[in-house]
């Protein structure tokens, strides 16, 4: 364990959400001091997960900070050694999207990193993405196909999606992101991974866990998708990585593998033979075939990826736990 004198401070943005809980935990866990900002120190949902991990009462200091407030995140920012930007909102059902969505992400983006540049101490940046802005490229995903860190998604057909509204809050925030670190000379890194899944820290249901609440809570239908998964502790490792290994750059595209939602609907039938999972897909579109996702670049940061079928039982159980579905 190292000495306090030597303890690197990391701050992480909107550190009550489901992958920033897991990377403050495993920050505390490795012995760090983590300064997280959330929307409110006043709301038990919240702060009462964070302040009872292992090391919280010694090392973990809470800020609140807004996306949309100029310099909110100053004083969370103020010596640390890193960065870890994951706040942004995830909502697929929005009545006012550029203000929900697009603005939050993008300026939001833009306000973290402004109080990144006033700091000589930030040593690296690391950005939570999404393989949402990765995909919607207009090249077609076959089984053949190899996606890796330099496709990047294109806004104008992302507009064409169902959810164009994700697609583009993550895809401009990314691109506003690269833009303003090469200007400041930032170093950053970016983490985008597929859906995450795993158990919750936080007692809420955010849109990764309601991927697989809709599962096991009783609906007749499954999402006709096919998607990249992996498990959130790995994600949070991967940032953590990223910011440790002096030799990251660029982008990590965090997949352990690609299926179609069928195939999740089949492991948990196994699994959980009680639970009334569905039995077709929400329409009759021929299935996506499962594209690949090159894991060289990921691998070389020293993640072994866990198991699809670990992550599910994993979100399953944590679900049971918190009530939310009875089993």
């Amino acid at each position: 364990m190292v000495n306090s004198e030597e303890r690197k401070k990391i701050c992480v943005t909107g550190a009550s959400g489901f992958i920033a809980s897991w990377i403050v935990k495993l920050l505390l866990d490795r012995g760090y001091v983590v300064n997280g900002t959330v929307l409110s120190l006043n709301d038990p949902k919240e702060v009462h997960h964070l302040l009872t991990l292992d090391g919280a009462n010694e090392r973990l200091h809470l800020f609140e900070a807004n996306l949309m407030k100029e310099g909110s995140f100053d004083s969370a920012i103020h010596g640390c050694d890193g960065v870890f930007h994951t706040a942004c909102p995830v909502k697929l059902d929005v009545s006012n999207p550029q203000a929900e969505m697009i603005d939050p992400a993008v300026k939001g983006t833009l306000n973290v990193l402004a109080s990144c540049a006033k700091v000589p101490s930030i040593k690296r940046v690391v950005f939570t993405s999404s393989m949402a802005s990765v995909l919607c490229t207009g090249r077609p995903l076959t089984a053949e196909t190899v996606v890796d860190d330099t496709w990047f998604s294109v806004p104008e057909l992302c507009e064409k999606s169902p959810m164009k509204w994700y697609l583009l809050s993550k895809t401009f925030a990314e691109q506003a992101a690269w833009k303003f670190v090469k200007e400041h000379d930032i170093d950053m890194v970016s983490i985008n991974p597929g859906i995450v899944i795993g158990p919750a820290l936080q007692p809420t249901i955010n849109a990764s866990v309601a991927a697989i609440l809709n599962l096991v809570n009783g609906s007749e239908t499954y999402d006709n998708g096919t998607y990249g998964w992996v498990h959130v502790k790995d994600v949070a490792e991967a940032h953590i990585l990223a910011f440790e290994t002096p030799a990251a750059s660029g982008r990590y595209l965090l997949n352990e593998n690609v299926h179609h939602v069928s195939e999740l609907v089949k492991i948990l039938r196994e699994l959980y033979p009680d639970l009334k999972v569905p039995n077709k897909p929400s329409n009759d579109k021929p299935f996506n075939p499962a594209y690949k996702v090159s894991k060289e670049k990921v691998e070389s940061l020293g993640i072994n990826y866990i198991p699809l079928e670990v992550g599910l039982k994993e979100a399953v159980e944590s679900l049971i736990e918190k009530k939310f579905i009875s089993a």
